[in-house]
């Protein structure tokens, strides 16, 4: 289920604590908040390529405490939710804030996106990385003898945080600096102390898993209803893209409640905010909230903003032995562009004013992909060699005779695929051969594979009625 609301509320509520010389002397309470070494150290002076500070928020769909502890059966009845629960990482959100800028901007990645799996050669929905990673470490360990119970899960937690960090940068190109995460109880607890926000829905809805039960119209919720309206995806035309937006609707109310309410100013409320994040918020162990604020001080609600990655197809059929088995299909190519773009910075593209030229071997039996790519791959900056077609070729590879980087930059461009030296193609060319499971950018006619922007961007300033 999602927590983007629990997470984005927990970041906000840190971000704007700078707010008033109250809050910023209340942020040196927030000591005993958890901290994990999820992030790399970087060099000594490195700064970020594009200028932004880049913020990974995670909520992981756990029913137990930021300490392992289980959550209390009476408030997994007050949350409507069942006692058992997987390890997925059902929000996933980067904040983006440009530096020197006052505009942040916030990108929503839907649970099911079909992503690579860091270090394999799968592709899985992302929300189960956290859990392979989990497994697969803690399985490591007991192999290699070790038996405490409590270790072995404290090392494989650590690793799954650190692999879903990694998929959220192979998908995006962004490079995280730090890190959030929350569980099931922090939703509750974080919006009960900021007083509720208001929402508007077009009309009543109601959905048994969640326990959502709401009637058209404006509305304040918060606690079990506010969980309950960020989780619901059943009886909305567009299911979790709808519950996305539904997400991104309540943040930006909350924002707009705790950033021009009276929240910052009631000592109270600050102290049940700052008891709730060191209750159920995990941070990156080099994440200096103080620093953190005075960067986000003089942030207005109406300059955050939401968005969510371009899709390419929401119901994307990627397993023909399960023909009911969904997921969303993204183009990485896309998805890194639209980063890119929040912050006003141009995606890398390849620095090759001459060449090389990329000339496309249609292997995939598609009408028109080799024309469709070689297109592509103009746009990025790439010459446009010769578009042939042949037959009997299964997979994709991107062939090189004298020099790999452009081979390398234009097989990460169009989705992952291998490379290969060949002295068969010719100086100054890159040859791709697309083959029949090809499913990368220009795969479909009419704009090819690039994902589609299904919605505008939400404020604070007017979210308006939703689904």
């Amino acid at each position: 289920m999602h927590k983007l609301g629990k997470v984005l509320i927990a970041v906000l509520a840190l971000a704007v604590f700078g707010g008033t010389a109250y809050g910023y002397s209340t942020m040196q309470s927030l000591d005993g908040v958890t901290r994990e070494d999820v992030i790399e150290t970087p060099d000594p002076g490195e700064q970020p390529a594009d200028g932004s500070l880049d913020v990974l928020l995670v909520g992981r769909d756990s029913r137990t405490n930021q300490q392992g502890e289980p959550l209390d059966p009476a408030m997994l009845r007050e949350l409507r939710v069942g006692a058992n629960g997987d390890d997925l990482t059902d929000t996933l959100i980067v904040l983006r804030i440009p530096n020197g800028q006052k505009a942040v901007k916030a990108f929503s990645i839907p649970r099911d996106s079909f992503v690579a799996e860091p270090g394999t050669k799968d592709k899985t929905k992302i929300n189960g990385i956290f859990g392979h990673a989990k497994f697969a470490s803690a399985s490591a360990q007991r192999a290699a003898g070790k038996t405490d119970k409590a270790e072995i899960d404290k090392v494989a937690i650590t690793a799954a945080r650190k692999a879903t960090l990694k998929a959220v940068e192979d998908l995006t190109g962004v490079k995280i600096d730090h890190f959030a995460e929350v569980n099931l109880q922090s939703f509750y607890d974080i919006s009960n102390a900021v007083g509720g926000v208001e929402v508007c829905l077009k009309r009543d809805t109601k959905d048994v898993k969640s326990g959502a039960n709401f009637k058209a119209g404006k509305q304040m919720i918060q606690g079990a209803d506010a969980l309950a309206f960020v989780r619901q995806r059943e009886d909305l035309p567009r299911s979790d893209l709808d519950r996305v937006v539904r997400q991104q609707v309540f943040l930006a109310g909350l924002a707009k409640q705790v950033l021009s309410a009276g929240t910052l100013a009631n000592p109270a409320r600050l102290s049940e905010l700052i008891d709730a994040v060191k209750r159920s918020v995990v941070l990156d162990g080099s994440w200096n909230l103080l620093d953190f604020v005075r960067q986000m001080q003089g942030v207005t609600s109406g300059g955050i903003a939401f968005e969510t990655i371009p899709v390419v197809n929401p119901d994307y059929r990627y397993n023909p032995k399960q023909p009911t088995a969904t997921a969303v299909q993204v183009d990485p190519a896309q998805v890194k562009a639209f980063a890119a773009s929040l912050i006003g910075a141009q995606p890398t593209t390849p620095q090759t004013p001459a060449g090389p030229k990329v000339d496309v071997v249609n292997a995939s039996g598609k009408d028109g992909l080799a024309a469709r790519v070689s297109d592509l791959l103009a746009e990025k900056g790439f010459g446009k060699g010769d578009t042939t077609a042949e037959t009997g070729r299964r997979t994709s590879v991107v062939r090189f005779s004298d020099a790999s980087g452009p081979a390398t930059e234009i097989a990460k461009l169009l989705g992952g695929l291998e490379t290969q030296k060949a002295d068969s193609v010719a100086a100054g060319h890159v040859q791709v051969v697309l083959g029949q499971v090809y499913k990368g950018p220009g795969v479909s006619a009419g704009g090819g594979a690039a994902g589609v922007r299904t919605d505008q961007p939400i404020t604070s300033e007017d979210t308006g009625c939703i689904n």
